[in-house]
């Protein structure tokens, strides 16, 4: 399908390649109460992805070439988004013996992540390393120190203690990536963090990148726009004075009051301080940070509608992610081409890959939308802008050349 940007755009319309999520939990096998291959992928669409990577932390992992096959074969079934399999660092995610990554990569796997199990393990992480090197593909980690974080909910903080809940500090993320990006300098190897979400962290990268290490990173739109103070009711975004200041209509800046402890703003890594954010941000206008990826971790009700302690961590966040990031663009923390960049030629390079020459999306940056759970394709909906009304929406997805999404006018 060949699109006339020139019509589109003449509406007023962003015409742009398709986004590609390094980022997303797809659920299915073990969990398709919370999430399906299908229905993650309509998801994935409704929010401008033409191409999600599905993480593995499946019922059973995704560490035999067998199940990378099978979850390749349910992306095409579902006819929806592009869905690309990121296969397991260690069988089992257990975190004691490396998978058959070069068996894995042949299979159709384009990243190695244990996800919310980092490798502990300096000696084995150090031969997934090496072993990313012969499989041609980067390892994912989620960086994360568990025992500085063991029992914490959110960020460790004056909010944390105000809230007199255990903490997730800073340090834990930024001693790992300081010992991950080390065993990247001996081995050679090639090492993509996910999410990452404090100014030190953002530094970590930077320098690195300033010695020439082989990394790349990614942040995700909650990180880029909530902070810890959602966890004690706050619903104004990190930027709300700078977005009053340049759009004093936008939906974004009514204000709206929130509740304490809601479970929904539980997330790993957890809502920083605004001045991570702000580190983030510049992290991405300077080419630190490569991709923005959703993190889309839904939950069914049974695991979110409990208390905060015992809530599971994660924000549906595909079909939001426009709208943040359009608000902070209207706020002036970032222009519009830097934003794009990173959710499609950044994490393009991040997978080795050139972008799908007919994946195209049209989006209304001015349509305002209730965020619902009628409006929403995922199957969950745990995201702290419940009831908010926001503004900017995906209203064609075109993957292949074939449309796949289009939403009538308004």
């Amino acid at each position: 399908m060949k699109l006339d940007r020139d019509a589109f755009t003449a509406r007023g319309l962003i015409v742009t390649r398709g986004f590609v999520d390094l980022h997303a939990h797809l659920r299915e096998p073990g969990f398709e109460e919370s999430e399906t291959v299908e229905s993650g992928a309509r998801a994935a669409l409704r929010g401008g992805f033409t191409t999600v990577c599905a993480m593995p932390n499946t019922e059973p992992p995704i560490d035999s070439p067998g199940a990378v096959r099978e979850l390749i074969e349910r992306g095409i079934a579902a006819d929806a988004a592009r869905v690309l399999p990121v296969a397991c660092i260690t069988r089992g995610r257990a975190g004691r013996e490396l998978s058959d990554m070069v068996e894995l990569a042949a299979s159709g796997a384009v990243l190695f992540s244990d996800d919310g199990s980092p490798v502990e393990d300096g000696r084995l992480f150090r031969s997934a390393l090496e072993y990313s090197r012969s499989a041609g593909r980067p390892i994912s980690e989620h960086p994360q120190d568990l025992a500085l974080t063991r029992h914490g909910v959110m960020h460790e903080g004056v909010v944390s203690a105000a809230l007199g809940i255990a903490g997730m500090p800073a340090a834990a993320e930024e001693s790992a990536i300081a010992r991950d990006l080390s065993l990247v300098r001996l081995t050679g190897g090639s090492l993509h963090l996910a999410h990452v979400s404090t100014a030190g962290a953002v530094e970590l990268v930077r320098q690195a990148k300033a010695e020439g290490v082989a990394v790349t990173c990614e942040v995700t739109p909650h990180h880029l726009a909530l902070t810890d103070e959602w966890v004690a009711g706050s619903r104004e975004l990190a930027f709300i004075e700078q977005l009053k200041e340049a759009d004093p209509t936008h939906p974004l800046v009514q204000s709206r009051p929130g509740i304490a402890y809601d479970s929904n703003t539980k997330v790993n890594p957890p809502l920083r301080t605004a001045a991570d954010v702000r580190a983030c941000w510049a992290g991405l206008r300077d080419g630190t940070i490569d991709a923005i990826a959703t993190d889309h971790a839904p939950h069914a009700s049974v695991r979110k509608d409990v208390e905060l302690e015992a809530a599971a961590f994660g924000i549906a966040a595909l079909e939001t992610a426009v709208p943040l990031l359009l608000a902070g663009v209207a706020a002036g923390l970032a222009d519009l081409d830097t934003v794009l960049a990173a959710l499609t030629t950044g994490p393009a390079r991040v997978l080795g890959r050139e972008l799908e020459p007919n994946d195209w999306i049209v989006i209304d940056p001015l349509r305002e939308w209730t965020v619902s759970t009628g409006e929403l394709v995922s199957k969950s909906a745990n995201t702290p802008l419940l009831g908010r009304t926001v503004r900017g929406r995906v209203v064609m997805a075109v993957v292949g050349g074939e449309t796949r999404f289009e939403e009538p006018a308004a």
